[in-house]
């Protein structure tokens, strides 16, 4: 039996790692073999990974099979998931893999039983496959099973962190498919978990109350929002300080939450906040990915609704503009965003001469972005 154990283990991780490199243009993958035994097997990502078209991130976990047990670990990462799975097949091809997953589970289900553990964490690593196809219904409903098996089975703590990246990859799914509310209580299991297990102001939990506030944001419930970013931040504070710049993450989420509440004042405050320690910790035209350019994007908007004057808020334009250009290019969509707000307050100004050659590069960029599209 050990013999038969030891095949399908190995062809497990075989079609894991075919899978893996279906899925992405890796630059190599490696096995570890010790002893008689697979004792551990991982890919070698490359610093950064091409993608093919498709629409699931997975990372590879190490597998461990020791003699008399059998442990699998789903390919899972906390936020692992997409977000653009839902209803459509993409370019992905593993066809095959699936099926070669399938014939897995099935043969786990003759040898340990349908309500085995380890029938549960194949199960989970079918149901990434399944999202990764663009079939996200049936890879929910693989989850919700698996999940299920391995907390009835106790073969993994509920509070293991394999435990935790299933359930908001998940949650993830959930909202994606328009299903935000039964998203959202799995998010809040996470929460009570994290909470009953490590405490009610442990670092851990901010992960999942910001999770939490952006689903109840894209809902529109603010209030709810508003409430568990100033928890979360309250939290950060405490662990890292109050001019850390991982505060700001919560701090810039509650400054548009307040936003949208039309708490313009205080909104205000928190983003000229945020904008103080990123500038402290990232310099005044930082990189990467504009720390700074999305503070004062939000911090435009903010004051804009407060009729500050049209000096200030093409100063903070420009600002965005310099960080943008950088960044992402150009030619970037986020470019001519930014120019055709620039040549909105320009031209209400009554800044003709500074218009015209803005708005003729404007009318440049949007022609290219429209040719890409097309093309």
């Amino acid at each position: 039996m050990s013999s038969v154990l030891k095949f399908f283990n190995i062809l497990l991780l075989s079609c894991s790692l075919l899978f893996l490199l279906e899925r992405f243009r890796m630059s190599q993958a490696c096995l570890h073999m010790q002893s008689e035994h697979l004792r551990k097997a991982t890919a070698c990502f490359p610093v950064c990974l091409r993608k093919k078209k498709c629409s699931s991130k997975l990372y590879m976990i190490p597998i461990r099979t020791i003699p008399h047990r059998t442990v699998l670990r789903p390919f899972a990462s906390v936020g692992s998931l997409d977000t653009n799975v839902a209803g459509r097949e993409n370019n992905a091809s593993g066809v095959s893999t699936a099926k070669n997953f399938q014939r897995i589970l099935t043969l786990y289900k003759k040898l340990y039983g349908e309500n085995d553990g380890r029938v549960g964490m194949a199960m989970c690593s079918l149901a990434h496959v399944k999202c990764a196809k663009g079939i996200p219904d049936e890879a929910i409903q693989l989850y919700q099973k698996s999940l299920q098996i391995i907390k009835d089975s106790n073969y993994v703590a509920i509070d293991d962190s394999i435990m935790e990246k299933m359930r908001i990859d998940l949650a993830e799914l959930l909202h994606v498919v328009g299903r935000g509310k039964e998203g959202r209580e799995m998010l809040e299991e996470c929460l009570l978990i994290t909470e009953k297990y490590k405490g009610k102001e442990h670092p851990s939990s901010v992960t999942h109350l910001l999770n939490l506030a952006t689903s109840y944001s894209r809902s529109k419930n603010f209030v709810e929002a508003e409430r568990l970013l100033r928890t979360s931040l309250k939290i950060m504070e405490k662990t890292v300080g109050p001019d850390d710049q991982a505060v700001t993450f919560p701090m810039l989420n509650l400054a548009v939450t307040l936003y949208h509440l039309k708490r313009n004042e205080e909104a205000e405050r928190l983003a000229l906040e945020v904008l103080r320690i990123r500038e402290k910790a990232f310099g005044k035209d930082s990189l990467p990915v504009g720390k700074l350019g999305e503070a004062l994007d939000c911090l435009v908007s903010i004051q804009t609704s407060l009729g500050k004057d049209d000096s200030e808020l093409l100063d903070l334009l420009k600002r965005i503009l310099s960080i943008q250009e950088k960044e992402f290019g150009y030619e970037s969509e986020e470019v001519m965003e930014t120019l055709k707000k620039i040549v909105y307050y320009v031209d209400k100004s009554g800044q003709r001469n500074e218009k015209f050659p803005l708005q003729r590069r404007l009318s440049i960029l949007r022609r290219k972005y429209k040719q890409r599209i097309q093309c």
